[in-house]
């Protein structure tokens, strides 16, 4: 019998409490018990950001709440300063030309952030610019961003909107957007929150509800003026993922007992220890500034990716996520985002252990997993 066991940034693994809270009967959205479960999942989203701010609940993927952002913020002709560093920076590129945007693209080498000097440049260079882009965890990459910093140099520099692509940060990495000044986040259900996949959390300044105002630009599902309007009232203008919903109202309650600082500071320790090991069998990090949330590698030069992937997950159970685009089958990446502890960070580089042996990479058997042991008996 094998246990299985996932490692990938999305779906993440569900608490258990979490599970069963979903599994209870079915309840009606249009009723004093679901709006009573939806308004105490708004309050603590709003813990969850850092802020007083409103967070809409969307039924859909991430990529449908940064969709809902572009079409409700912003006309046609406007000009989108958009960050691209990887596979999800590539999409908010390529998602606003849809809408007829004019979008300044600012290519980062994957694994590598955009910096101060580049995001003045494009601010330089597009004074009227509407909104600008970021990625603060690239989860094909594994790069962070620094977004408090970014956020600060654009306030300062330009009236754009500070757009953020939460999706595998919150949660992860410290984040708070009322101080920092952020005007859009958004982030999905089934990374650091640790349900299924198929809720967006949009969380929009007062700048950003004004200049939803006035946007022309076509819209029906994705119009935040609606969600808006019906979150007002505890409500959602369609019919939402009731279970979901209920889920996420678990699993808010579980990061609120465990304190907001508290879950950032586990994430870091557990992508800390994560890099530990892997570097201690002699594989390299890809990133030069990596996220708390998902840690890429290179393969060895003498791994064949499909071999390897195959005896972890076969012969192991264990489900970890390849490389993407150019990447495919030079890089895997290894999920600690949500619901993990101490120990699965010992089973994944124990996993990583058996299966790189029986694949032929030669190390000394043990010393990944006795750094990352170390790194937890010596990082509080």
């Amino acid at each position: 019998m094998i246990k299985k066991r996932l490692f990938t940034p999305g779906p993440t693994p569900i608490p258990e409490s979490v599970m069963l809270r979903m599994a209870e009967p079915i309840i009606h959205h249009r009723n004093p018990e679901f709006r009573e479960i939806f308004k105490r999942v708004s309050e603590n989203l709003k813990y969850l950001f850092q802020t007083k701010q409103p967070v809409l609940t969307l039924t859909c993927s991430g990529t449908g709440g940064i969709e809902s952002t572009f079409v409700s913020l912003f006309s046609p002709g406007d000009t989108i300063i958009s960050v691209n560093g990887g596979k999800f920076g590539e999409r908010w590129v390529k998602m606003p030309k849809v809408f007829d945007y004019n979008v300044f693209e600012i290519k980062n080498k994957w694994g590598t952030a955009p910096t101060e000097n580049e995001i003045l440049n494009a601010l330089k260079q597009n004074p009227n610019a509407k909104g600008v882009y970021l990625t603060h965890s690239e989860t094909s990459t594994g790069t962070a961003t620094d977004i408090k910093l970014i956020s600060k140099v654009i306030r300062e520099n330009s009236n754009a909107l500070v757009c953020v692509d939460g999706i595998t940060a919150i949660g992860a990495h410290e984040f708070r957007f009322d101080d920092w000044g952020i005007d859009v986040c958004v982030t999905g259900s089934q990374k650091g929150l640790m349900i299924p996949p198929g809720l967006a959390f949009v969380c929009l300044s007062q700048r950003a509800i004004s200049a939803m105002e006035k946007s022309t630009t076509p819209k029906f599902y994705f119009d935040l003026r609606k969600a808006l309007k019906s979150f007002a009232d505890d409500d959602t203008p369609f019919t939402p993922a009731i279970t979901l919903i209920v889920g996420v109202d678990a699993a808010l309650q579980i990061i609120k007992d465990e304190g907001i600082e508290n879950i950032w500071h586990q994430h870091e320790r557990k992508a800390n220890a994560i890099r530990a090991g892997v570097t201690a069998l002699g594989m390299k990090l890809f990133s030069n500034s990596p996220s708390f949330a998902v840690t890429p590698v290179w393969l060895p030069e003498n791994v064949d990716w499909k071999k390897f992937n195959s005896t972890l997950k076969k012969t192991y159970g264990i489900t970890v996520a390849g490389g993407q685009d150019e990447f495919t089958g030079k890089i895997f990446r290894i999920s600690h985002l949500g619901y993990y502890d101490e120990f699965d960070m010992v089973t994944i580089i124990a996993a990583l252990e058996m299966s790189l042996n029986e694949v032929g990479y030669s190390f000394t058997s043990g010393v990944g997993v006795q750094a990352v042991m170390n790194y937890f008996q010596n990082n509080k």
